[in-house]
């Protein structure tokens, strides 16, 4: 019989799969999609099927060793979604498919060393060194912690030791299990015992005859802890019953829900006139296709997703809904599970692996036919697949910041082409890229106006040049009538919110003698101060070190900190504004699972007077006693190295400002910046993205930027900052010969070092490529493979559609 081979695909960044044969146990089973172990040097690994019957390679194949799994975990339309992904984005697959499945799918085994006592020889040096190290660890430990001990790879030494008979190495494979929860439940075996064998068995075992009653009254199968629980039993005659053949206790999976618990039904809401015309354009939009729902804030966009989603269950489809921040997600699943109990599984990342995994066997099942979650839900394996929801489309944190670098937004286009769903692209501001493309293809869809009419905030723009200041709060910019504002908001019994972009207490530390920042050693970045505990911080290694109390390069002993931060707000807004309860929302309090939740939870109930924050708190708030919303630095993103920041900035206040207002009892927007004339101010404040769209288009033209080209952008790191310039500028000739001989219409700009030229102590240079969409996706086909490796301690990442140059 003729050996039949396999392409697996391991989550590791290789270029290519590897080639295993496939033995004639596991033919039926080894299909493209199915999850198998394969050996991989020393160890076992889960890997995936990625075709089969392809052609024996050069050196002899090893045999895929199992198949975890039924049947295949990724269906075959994802499986060409990632090859598309591969071909677009010039990432590997195998890192591709890692994003596509939750982390518990994934894994590879464990290699132990066991010291072997009997015959124990000297052996000297290192071996005699290792032995040593693993017999003061009780005589074992992984090969991998012996690695890291002695700081060089140790196989050499095991080799010789195993020869010796002095180790033994154990393989524990990897948890093809995923992870899965169980439940021991017990269950009769059999027909009940009538009343009189029950009298006869249990005549002197009376807590025996309590758990079967309890049992039997449950149906024949209950939980053990339940119901040892309920009569009050040890496990002593649970396991006699079970050793008279009377009971079974089983391992069941028990997926784990952190959203379950009493669902709430949706109130019944009548559809406003726009809500209406909205559906209606939206249900002729054709299969495969994408539509932006333009709505300002408040005009129930959410209203109209949830409408055409029970359109799409009502035909047999499903249905996913991506939000952009974990804070908007148990909101968002209220919402959706209201209209429709029982349907909806979550995906985002503040769940455990075992919980995202549960969720995901759910929508694979098809016990679950919505998926609702953050940038990686839009690989969720919704059967039926109808409509893709994607709210707040503009949002960066739809990027993927590692390999593969995504964007779900062009993601979810690629899966609604090949499934025939429709997308919805859902946004008060929306990206400039989506604009120009629904725009040009005529598919923008409306909401004007918000809810039962209620108007849009007036927003008024405070010149912090000429503005009165109130004196005595720091760095803060704090003007007088935005103090006057919150005290007349919060003597009326409603709330207040304030965004400030800028987390901790202040920025940086300043020598007021020679003007030295304190920097982080590690990055190219000054180190943030933070209180309780007082601590300077880098937010990009998260290096810590004591707030100096004299400067290390003068010898000076007067500091100041500039720039301040959500912190040093917080303790403004609770000295100023005496028995006001505040919270702060920012990364340093919602690290936590459902702080973010929590938090939002107590605004809800009223029982938070003032919530302040960084940009988590602009977007899907909606609480109706919000009545003044401030910003109080609107300059903190307007000048950033990036081409990007004006439109950023212009979405941040819009947003924010769109959070005001949305109650019976209205509101107002306050801005303070210094910069009042700028479009991006202007327009947020004249709740006007259409203006701001198209005078941002014109800007993009000369130079070139999306929407009116296409980019990629090519970062090289290392440790070495000379290797890594000379690697640039080789790559950057390398480019210039590849355009020139293939005739490609693209422009390489640089190398130069990055805005933050070191990040945990590896420098970065970067290039960008810019042309057609054809011509940079010619390109990567071209040079992803052989960029995939670093070489000479040199990494390169390729990432196309970048939201940041920094």
């Amino acid at each position: 019989m003729t050996d039949r081979f396999a392409q697996v695909a391991l989550p590791l960044p290789l270029p290519d799969p590897y080639t295993y044969r496939i033995p004639v146990s596991l033919a039926d089973r080894a299909l493209p999609g199915a999850r198998v172990v394969v050996p991989v040097r020393r160890q076992e690994w889960i890997g995936m099927v990625t075709a089969v019957d392809v052609p024996a390679p050069a050196m002899t194949a090893r045999d895929i060793l199992a198949t975890p799994d039924a049947g295949t975990v990724l269906p075959p339309t994802l499986l060409d979604l990632a090859g598309q992904m591969v071909r677009y984005y010039g990432a590997p697959v195998g890192m591709v498919l890692r994003a596509m499945l939750p982390a518990a799918l994934w894994g590879h085994s464990t290699l132990a060393l066991h010291v072997r006592d009997a015959g124990r020889q000297r052996v000297g040096g290192t071996a005699e060194q290792l032995l040593d190290w693993l017999a003061a660890r009780g005589g074992s430990a992984s090969v991998a912690a012996a690695a890291k001990a002695f700081r060089r790879p140790v196989w050499d030494v095991v080799d010789r030791l195993q020869r010796v008979g002095a180790l033994d190495v154990e393989i524990i494979p990897p948890d093809t299990d995923a992870a899965t929860a169980t439940t021991r439940v017990a269950q009769i075996e059999g027909t009940p015992l009538s009343l009189l064998e029950r009298d006869q068995r249990f005549g002197r075992a009376p807590k025996q005859r309590s758990v079967y009653q309890a049992l039997e009254e449950r149906g024949g199968r209950a939980p053990v802890r339940e119901l040892l629980d309920a009569v009050g039993a040890g496990p002593g005659p649970l396991r006699s019953l079970q050793a008279a053949g009377l009971v079974t206790i089983v391992d069941l999976e028990s997926p784990r829900d952190p959203f379950g618990g009493a669902v709430v039904p949706a109130s019944p809401v009548v559809l406003t006139a726009d809500q209406q015309a909205a559906l209606d354009a939206l249900a002729a939009l054709p299969r495969g296709e994408a539509a932006l729902l333009f709505g300002v804030t408040g005009s129930g966009k959410t209203q109209v997703y949830l409408e055409r989603i029970k359109v799409a269950l009502a035909d047999g489809r499903g249905a996913i809904v991506l939000v952009p921040e974990i804070s908007l997600t148990p909101q968002t699943v209220g919402r959706v599970r209201a209209m429709f109990p029982d349907q909806v599984a979550v995906l985002h990342s503040a769940l455990s692996d075992g919980e995202r995994a549960d969720a995901w066997r759910a929508l694979r099942r098809g016990d679950r036919r919505i998926a609702v979650g953050a940038r990686s839900a839009v690989f969720a394996p919704v059967k039926e697949l109808g409509i893709i929801v994607i709210d707040e489309e503009h949002e960066t944190s739809y990027k993927n910041s590692e390999t593969p670098r995504y964007h779900a937004r062009e993601v979810a286009a690629m899966r609604a082409r090949l499934e025939g769903a429709s997308l919805i692209l859902g946004t008060a501001t929306p990206s400039l890229e989506t604009w120009t493309r629904t725009a040009r293809a005529g598919r923008v869809v409306r909401l004007p106006h918000r809810v039962a009419a209620r108007p849009l905030p007036p927003v008024e723009v405070l010149d912090l040049r000429q503005e009165p200041q109130v004196v005595g709060v720091g760095g803060l910019p704090w003007t007088q009538r935005l103090d006057d504002a919150i005290t007349a908001t919060l003597g009326a019994g409603n709330q207040v919110l304030l965004l400030l972009n800028r987390r901790g207490w202040a920025a940086y530390v300043q020598c007021t003698a020679c003007g030295t920042v304190l920097e982080c050693p590690n990055c190219s970045i000054s180190l943030t101060v933070h209180r309780h505990p007082d601590r300077m911080r880098c937010h990009y290694c998260d290096y810590q070190a004591d707030v100096p109390q004299t400067c290390g390069a003068c010898g000076g002993v007067t500091t100041r900190a500039v720039g301040a931060g959500t912190q040093q707000l917080e303790r403004l807004v609770a000295e100023r504004f005496a028995g006001a309860r505040v919270a702060r929302m920012d990364l340093d309090t919602t690290g936590s699972k459902w702080s973010h939740h929590r938090i939002l939870e107590r605004v809800e109930r009223g029982e938070v007077d003032v919530l302040l924050g960084t940009q988590m708190i602009a977007k899907g708030i909606d609480f109706p006693n919000v009545t003044l919303v401030g910003v109080v630095d609107a300059d903190t993103s307007l000048h950033l190295p990036d081409f990007r920041s004006a439109e950023r900035t212009f979405q941040l206040v819009a947003q924010v400002a769109g959070r005001a207002g949305r109650g019976p009892k209205g509101g107002r927007v306050l801005v303070q910046t210094r910069q009042p004339d700028h479009p991006a101010l202007v327009f947020a404040a004249q709740h006007d993205a259409e203006a701001f769209l198209a005078v941002e288009t014109e800007l993009r033209r000369a130079p070139a930027y999306p929407p009116h080209i296409a980019l990629v952008h090519l970062v090289l790191t290392g440790a070495d900052n000379l290797a890594v310039t000379q690697r640039a500028a080789a790559l950057a000739d390398w480019c210039e010969r590849i355009i020139t001989r293939s005739g490609l219409p693209l422009i390489v700009v640089g190398p130069a070092p990055c805005p933050i030229e070191r990040i945990k102590d590896r420098w970065r240079v970067h290039l960008i490529l810019k042309g057609s969409p054809q011509a940079l996706g010619r390109w990567i086909r071209t040079a992803a493979a052989r960029l995939a490796l670093p070489r000479g301690g040199v990494r390169i990442s390729i990432d196309r559609d970048p939201v940041s140059l920094m």
